[in-house]
This record gives C-alpha cells, structure tokens and sequence, in this order.
C-alpha cells in the first residue's frame, strides 16, 4: 500500500548535509526549526558517546514546504549542516585525488559492519563509499523528519516517549511500576535514559569498564506512544498491519537485530490465560483493558491502549581493539579498521525509536483520517470519534 507520509534522506556520514525530503503532509500545521532541533539535541546525549558528538551541533535548516511557520501541503525539504565536514573535504571530495597524492581508502573491512558486504554489492574497493552512508549518522535525518510527525501527532494528542531498559546485560528491575509521564522525566534526567537510578549507576559502571577493555555495548530501548485512538492499521492485508509495520521500521535502525510488542517474546512463555487482556466496559468510559499485554495492537490494528515496542541494539561494530579481518586489497589476515566511534549508543537509538514510532504512526493516522488540510483531518477525526461513542 502506498505510503502517505513519506519520506527519502540523503546524504554522508561526513558529507556536506544530510537531506530529508517529506512529502504527504498536510496544508495548516505549525512548524518550526525550534519543533526539530529538541530531539535533534536529544539523539546526540548520552553516556559512552563518541567523539564526533563533541563536534556536531546539529540544527535543521527548513528548505521548502513551510511559509511563516506553516505547512503548505507540498513537499518539505530538511537539511542539517555536518560540522565534521571540514575536516574530511579532501577524503569526501567527489573528485579523485591527484596522482602521486596520498590515498585515503580504507580496505580494512569492520566484522559486523555493512563493510564488506557492501563493498561486495556495489563493487566499492574504498569501504569509505559504503561505510559513510550505512553509518547511523543517517538516524540524524531520520530524527529530523520525526520532528514534523510529531507535531502532526501532537494536533491529536498522540506523545510518544522513549527510555533504557538494558545496557550490557544491566536490566531495569521488573517490579519497577511508573506512571508512563514519570518513566519520561526520569529517563530525561539520566545519562543513559534509565528511569532506575540504581540500574543508570550499574550501567555507568559497565560503559566504563566496556571502554576501558576497548569493547562496546548493546541494550534494550522501549518506546511508547500514549493518546492513539482505536482503529489504526487494519488486519484486511499483511502490509497494512500495523505491527509488521513497526517491527520493520525499528528493524531498520542501524544496529537494531530484534524488535518485540507488549509482552513479546514472553507471551510465548506463558498460557492464553496470562497472556491476554481482559476486556471491561463500564457506561461512563465505555470499552478498557484489565492489562496491556497485547502493547496497543491487536490484529495490527490499535485497540485505544499505549503502543508498546522494545528493540534489542547490538553492540557497536567498530572496537578500539579490533577484531580479526581481511584486507581487501592484499588479501592477507589484519585487524579491523578502526573508525572515531561510541561505546554505546543504546540511548540515542532509543530516540531514533521515537523517531520510526512517530512516523509510522503519521502514516497510519493519515491513513485513516487524512486530508488535505489539517482542518479536513480535524474533520474526520472529530467524526469517527463521535461515531465511536455509539458503542
């Protein structure tokens, strides 16, 4: 099916910019730089990150598609600056070095890497051509682009939030029970978006010793999306289901090996009768839940609780001591490259979640109420809404 929020980035780890060019969204939504540049500076926090995060400020400039702080229903264009750029012009130049000039090309593949099945695909014997667009720089972009349909989402009182439940094998206790709006303020205000300080220490302590061995680390992140209505996605054709939807779209972040909604992989583990929720009414609220364990989808349709996913982040391909490789051009045994990387990045990934969340969501949402203008989409939602009252 045809997307309606839809979007390409463009653009090299240490190019010039990276691009985003959005189309779909609707005519009348106030936006601005300021709505972007708060996650921007969200994904670039956290403890165990890299040096490049020490250079970047990242601010989006918005091209086209928004005239005095609203949308015009064309297509928006975003672009946000690399500062690094300055210092990579003569590796990242499209023309060829001068003859005699000293070669930059990286041969070393990275095991984990797109390195050396990318330089395979496309024939590169430069893993500097694969290497700069696979980088997770590019979630900069996808974070920016996020920006818009959050803001698209927010006009419907959708919020989606996003925190660590796990960072080398450090796990947020079980019986840790918050309200969602506490959950967001706690992992806000800590180093690694942990809502448990005594979890945030542990996982501090593991990230140093992790750098200390010239290792790095993966976790676990959960992203919650609070206020959607009943009936997004549909479970007419597998395309349009929402769940498979989503587990693509965090399965695509860089890194990301496994997604799971509500309980997961845990529902496996259990009987139906602790698996699945309870369904309640009462004259005043109308239809509720006696739990959430199904996350917010049932028959990749939402069910009017909290969407609930987790995705499981590998450690980081490039380690300070690397791994045994191949060199592409000799062929004989070597150690990996080593490029300026984190240690972890589990809770920038965690925004990046948001980030997929946000715009599949969009989707759907257009999907089923779109317009237009944002007044039409109003239109619509405030009809269904009404409709759904007679239940």
């Amino acid at each position: 099916m045809p997307e309606i929020f839809r979007f390409l980035t463009a653009g090299e780890s240490h190019g010039q910019a990276l691009t985003a060019v959005i189309d779909g969204v609707p005519a009348g939504l106030a936006l601005g730089e300021a709505d972007i540049n708060v996650d921007l500076a969200r994904r670039q926090r956290g403890y165990g990150r890299g040096g490049r995060m020490k250079i970047e400020r990242d601010q989006v400039h918005i091209v086209s598609g928004v005239r005095w702080g609203f949308t015009l229903g064309s297509p928006i264009t975003l672009q946000i600056a690399n500062r690094d750029w300055e210092n990579w012009q003569a590796t990242m130049s499209v023309a060829p070095p001068e003859p005699g000039a000293p070669q930059k090309e990286v041969t070393r593949p990275r095991p984990g890497h797109a390195d050396l099945a990318g330089a395979m695909k496309y024939g590169h014997r430069d893993i500097r051509n694969v290497l700069e667009r696979s980088s997770a720089r590019e979630t900069t972009a996808r974070v920016a682009v996020a920006g818009v349909a959050k803001r698209l989402l927010a006009e419907f009182g959708i919020t989606v939030l996003s925190h660590v439940t796990e960072i080398g094998g450090v796990r947020i206790p079980e019986t840790l029970d918050l309200p969602w709006a506490e959950v967001q303020r706690r992992a806000e205000a800590s180093e690694v978006r942990c809502a448990d300080p005594e979890t945030e220490a542990a996982i501090v302590a593991a990230i140093d010793d992790a750098k200390a061995k010239g290792d790095t680390l993966g976790g676990v992140f959960e992203v919650v999306a609070l206020g959607c209505p009943v009936g997004l996605g549909s479970y007419a054709q597998w395309d349009r289901r929402l769940d498979g939807r989503l587990a693509q779209a965090f399965c695509s972040i860089q890194a990301i090996k496994g997604s799971e909604l509500g309980l997961g992989f845990e529902a496996a583990r259990r009987p139906g009768s602790a698996v699945h929720d309870e369904i309640l009414f009462d004259p005043a609220g109308g239809f509720r839940r006696s739990s959430n364990n199904a996350g917010g989808l049932e028959g990749g349709v939402t069910n009017g609780q909290p969407v609930i996913a987790r995705a499981a982040m590998k450690p980081l391909s490039t380690l300070r001591t690397p791994l045994k490789s191949v060199d592409l051009a000799t062929k004989q045994a070597v150690e990996a490259v080593v490029e300026r990387s984190d240690v972890c990045a589990v809770p920038a990934a965690g925004v990046v979640g948001e980030a997929m969340m946000a715009i599949v969501l969009a989707n759907a949402f257009l999907e089923k109420f779109g317009g237009d203008s944002l007044e039409e989409i109003r239109r619509n939602y405030a009809a269904y809404q009404e409709g759904l009252k007679s239940w």
